[in-house]
């Protein structure tokens, strides 16, 4: 009689991750009625949520590959998918975790973590209220800022972590780009300081996932095909503020590591008008607890 070979423990392992990672995006995809997404409820629904292929649509995955993720199949599953799915799914900060742990993979994003960001950084940009200022590193994610920062463009606090990222939101977030007065011109140089930067990441699952994101902006695909690649420098930058109107600010990088990456941004007033102007947001943003 023929014995049943077991598996070994690494690939039994393996296997109960892809029937967990299996029923929990059922359980996610269950949770969220076509409403919430956008999408017509129709006559004939019977699935419970979502159906696997408006989830495969809302995350632009073939329904195929996607079902056969659900099945417990065998799949290498990318960063860039998953960071999608998680989208399309409205995981939260914990549910995120879970599904990138699941799947066997890092979360790439500044919302998994921030290291390097020490409380004697956090305290130098509290102590320079109210100068609004923040540390981002190379890909233009935010990992800390102050709250003038928090408010210069509109609510930062409001913004999920993992998309604090200042060249998404300059291409993506209707607040921000109506705040950037010359907001054409701003993000064709920021696109050309994306590709400088670039450069010593090709290939590297976060910054791909951010290109992917971006390339949903028609702006930043044909700012993106010039190929311009512009050096970081301080410049005068103007943000008509919804709370105190125009701010005209001087911005400066302060850089945190010997070579190009880790920095704190700072923006300082080029007139008194923007001082007294700095000096209001901030007394606005104290009556205003953070989250």
């Amino acid at each position: 009689m023929a014995q049943e070979t077991a598996l070994p423990q690494p690939a039994r392992g393996a296997e109960i991750r892809r029937h967990e990672l299996a029923a929990f995006l059922r359980s996610r995809r269950e949770r969220i009625t076509p409403e919430q997404v956008g999408l017509p409820r129709g006559a004939r629904r019977r699935t419970p949520g979502l159906r696997r292929e408006e989830v495969a649509q809302l995350s632009a995955v073939g329904v195929t590959w996607y079902t056969w993720l659900e099945q417990a199949r065998d799949i290498q599953v990318s960063v860039q998918v998953l960071d999608a799915l998680a989208r399309a799914l409205r995981l939260d900060a914990g549910e995120r975790a879970h599904l990138f742990q699941l799947a066997g993979q890092t979360d790439p994003t500044p919302a998994a973590n921030c290291p390097g960001v020490t409380p004697a950084l956090r305290e130098m940009l509290t102590r320079l209220e109210p100068i609004p200022a923040c540390i981002q590193n190379s890909r233009y994610d935010i990992l800390a800022y102050n709250r003038t920062y928090g408010r210069l463009l509109g609510d930062l606090d409001a913004v999920p972590a993992e998309d604090r990222n200042c060249m998404l939101l300059v291409h993506t977030s209707k607040e921000w780009q109506a705040a950037v007065v010359h907001l054409e011109e701003t993000q064709r140089l920021m696109a050309a300081r994306l590709r400088a930067a670039m450069a010593g990441h090709l290939g590297e699952p976060a910054w791909k996932m951010l290109l992917k994101r971006l390339e949903q902006s028609p702006a930043f695909r044909e700012n993106w095909q010039r190929y311009e690649v512009v050096a970081t420098r301080s410049r005068i930058k103007q943000f008509l503020n919804p709370h105190v109107g125009l701010l005209t600010l001087e911005h400066t990088d302060l850089w945190l590591l010997p070579e190009a990456g880790a920095r704190m941004v700072t923006y300082t007033p080029r007139n008194e008008e923007t001082r007294e102007r700095l000096d209001r947001l901030y007394e606005l943003t104290r009556a205003t607890p953070r989250p």
